[in-house]
């Protein structure tokens, strides 16, 4: 019987010839990251597991990411990421990427930024690996043909001694995307429809694999938008079968060999749901749930006070590209946000041109907050002192993924999920705004 990409790489990995879904089945893991939120609890289930002497499965096979709370005066927050420092001397792990100048950022050139874009920026993300992370969102990485999914302390602890990891094979459920893309429409509009469309719980524990000439045409960074959102609707991965977009991108930035699956032509899918993209309009996710659907153009009469554009979902270089092409010679009507998710997304903010002026430029011009340093920010609200933290009640169109009551700071805030377009547009009128008025 066929096998999905998916099964095939669990297949590979746990050194079968065949699995179905719903089978338990041992895996050998090619990667585990973990940053400075959940490092410390990892660190901690894997001494008690495994002893205060005991040595990780594989140096090389762990790569540890502060992102979350860095740039705070919280003591609490520091210590976590000096946990991870002195951890990674003592085990000599060579991909830590530490932020040891707090005041200056960009004095330190091994730090990177949020985990996930950092991680592909790296080239730790391969086709047809198996990856593993402490934060939910780890599934960003299957854009790039791997089964990548979140785990608790207790599982990347135990991987952390063993390399291995106990699965349940997730049955997939495959959304075939094709048409044209209409120039107002982008992959954070396609995903939020998706997911108005099964609901938060529509995907529990199976692989979400998009596919259709619509992705077949999207950059790799459009790509993670898809994939990083699958677990808003409870799915254990997201999986795009790679092509040749995506070597390109893998082999500019790593040496290391992989071997590409793909799907049996017999694979049997647990479902199948097509879509023509050049029918859809731009989508917001209201408050407070990522399948509160509705479109944009209903949404007019929302009055807002901030626009947020950052975060592993909406802060990479394209991102800040697509709202600029809104923002260009443009005023903003409400503080403007923007936090790169990675250092070489806030170096590319000052040399990447729209047209005649770099990015930096456009967003300064229009009157947009001087970018901060890269870092997850206000997309988990974060201590007091973190940038752009709702610390009032407060109505925020923004490129995160999750709008939960607090997940931005304030419990009373309200957060409307939209694309950079979406969001730029709206920041230029105040109100939550269909970007084909600026199209």
């Amino acid at each position: 019987m066929g096998m999905t990409l998916t099964e095939k790489i669990v297949a590979r990995a746990a050194g079968r010839t065949q699995v179905e879904p719903g089978e338990n089945v041992w895996v050998n893991v090619d990667v585990l990251m973990t940053h400075d939120v959940c490092g410390p609890g990892t660190i901690g289930v894997f001494k008690r597991e495994f002893g205060d002497d005991a040595q990780v499965w594989d140096a090389k096979k762990i790569v540890l990411i502060p992102d979350h709370y860095i740039f705070t005066e919280d003591r609490r927050a520091n210590r976590n990421v000096d946990i991870l420092r002195d951890f990674a001397t003592e085990q000599g792990i060579e991909y830590f990427y530490d932020i040891t100048d707090r005041a200056n950022f960009k004095a330190n050139p091994d730090y990177k930024g949020v985990c996930h874009l950092a991680l592909a920026q790296e080239g730790h993300v391969r086709p047809g690996e198996v990856l593993f992370g402490t934060d939910s969102h780890t599934c960003n990485a299957g854009a790039f043909g791997q089964f990548a999914t979140g785990i608790g302390n207790t599982d990347a602890g135990f991987i952390m001694g063993t390399g291995k990891l106990l699965i349940k094979v997730p049955p997939t459920m495959r959304f075939v995307l094709d048409g044209e893309m209409p120039n107002y429409i982008l992959a954070k509009d396609l995903i939020l429809q998706i997911i108005g469309d099964i609901t938060v719980a529509g995907a529990t524990y199976r692989t979400m694999e998009f596919a259709g000439e619509a992705v077949s045409k999207m950059t790799m960074e459009e790509r993670m938008t898809l994939c990083n959102m699958v677990i808003e609707a409870g799915g254990k991965n997201g999986v795009i079968a790679p092509d040749a977009t995506t070597f390109e991108y893998v082999r500019s930035r790593t040496n290391k060999p992989f071997e590409p699956v793909y799907n049996d032509d017999d694979a049997q899918f647990y479902s199948d749901r097509p879509y023509d993209v050049s029918q859809l309009e731009p989508v917001v996710a209201q408050p407070h749930s990522p399948d509160n659907r509705a479109l944009a153009r209903e949404c007019g009469n929302v009055k807002i006070d901030r626009v947020y554009i950052g975060s592993c979902t909406g802060g990479k270089t394209t991102d800040f590209l697509n709202a600029a092409r809104i923002l260009k010679g443009q005023q903003v009507k409400v503080p403007t946000y923007l936090v790169p998710a990675t250092q070489k997304v806030y170096q590319d903010l000052f040399t990447i041109k729209y047209e005649d002026q770099t990015l930096a430029q456009i967003f300064s011009q229009s009157g947009c907050i001087e970018p901060a340093a890269p870092s997850c920010a206000a997309c988990l609200g974060g201590p007091k002192d973190t940038f752009g933290r709702m610390n009032e009640p407060e109505i925020c169109v923004s490129t995160t993924n999750r709008n939960f009551p607090g997940r931005m700071g304030d419990k009373q805030s309200q957060i409307y999920l939209a694309s950079p377009y979406t969001a730029a547009a709206s920041a230029l009128t105040g109100y939550v705004t269909d970007p084909r008025e600026f199209l």
